[in-house]
């Protein structure tokens, strides 16, 4: 198998990134959803409640900068928040961490955007939040993301999906991290440990899918596919599964083009 795209999401339930490649560090890519925007209350916001951040781009430059743009909307330079900065105790799925507030520019522009009063913070400190103790192994910590460092899928997996649908739709609607190419539809199910380039990864959990994979990720408008196909055939528990959550064991750069092997299986 081949290592076949890299993506990364500067702000969390943004648009993608595309990288040639990543250095893996132990709560996964650097640079991945390490901001995140949260309502007045403190409270996370992802596209399941607005759609409309599928098209906001954040693009990082020199010294942790970020350059936010969106469609009929100017491009804004976003200072990377020092740890002097304003912190606030955030909250998402339960967890509570403290992140630092971007300036208040990027604060305006995003409330602008999004139509809603919104702030942009930073994680400083991505160990201070933990994954879920009952996949992962203790110690195991995470930036921003939902539940586990890092996210992949297959292209034969999409493929299989594909075929099921009325119309094709592209891997951008499951944001993964890693998509692999070269093995057999959903296999990926039977996968403990993998090794990318020189990074071996536990294959700790299945990826259960939300309501953001419904949303075009071009252009934030939102329907009812893949998720009534995927109930189809996909479904155990009441939930609807496509992918897989990968933990790095050991840290290291690893890049489009890369050998997989699978190290073990179920």
């Amino acid at each position: 198998m081949i290592l076949e795209e890299l993506y990364t999401y500067p702000i969390k339930s943004t648009h993608r990134v595309t990288q040639i490649r990543a250095q893996v560090e132990p709560w996964g890519f650097a640079g991945d959803r390490r901001w995140m925007i949260v309502d007045e209350e403190a409270g996370f916001l992802t596209q399941r409640t607005f759609p409309r951040m599928s098209l906001i781009q954040a693009l990082p430059g020199p010294g942790g900068r970020l350059t936010l743009t969106a469609f009929g909307q100017g491009a804004i330079s976003v200072d990377f928040p020092g740890e002097t900065a304003p912190p606030l105790q955030v909250t998402i799925w339960g967890d509570s961490v403290f992140a630092q507030i971007a300036p208040d520019q990027a604060n305006m522009w995003l409330s602008t955007f999004l139509k809603h009063p919104v702030r942009l913070v930073y994680m400083h400190d991505p160990s201070s939040r933990s994954a879920d103790p009952a996949y992962a192994k203790p110690g195991t910590t995470v930036s921003f993301v939902d539940g586990y460092p890092v996210l992949c899928t297959t292209q034969a997996s999409l493929q299989e999906l594909n075929r099921r649908l009325p119309n094709p739709l592209p891997m951008a609607r499951f944001r993964p991290n890693v998509v692999l190419s070269g093995d057999r539809p959903f296999e990926e199910d039977r996968w403990k440990r993998i090794r990318i380039g020189d990074v071996v990864f536990s294959v700790v959990k299945p990826c259960d899918r939300c309501s953001v994979t419904t949303v075009d990720q071009e252009t934030g408008v939102r329907g009812k596919e893949p998720l009534r196909t995927l109930s189809r055939f996909r479904k155990r528990d009441g939930r609807v599964y496509f992918g897989e959550n990968l933990v790095p064991e050991n840290t290291g750069v690893i890049q489009r083009g890369d050998g997989v092997d699978i190290l073990q299986l179920d």
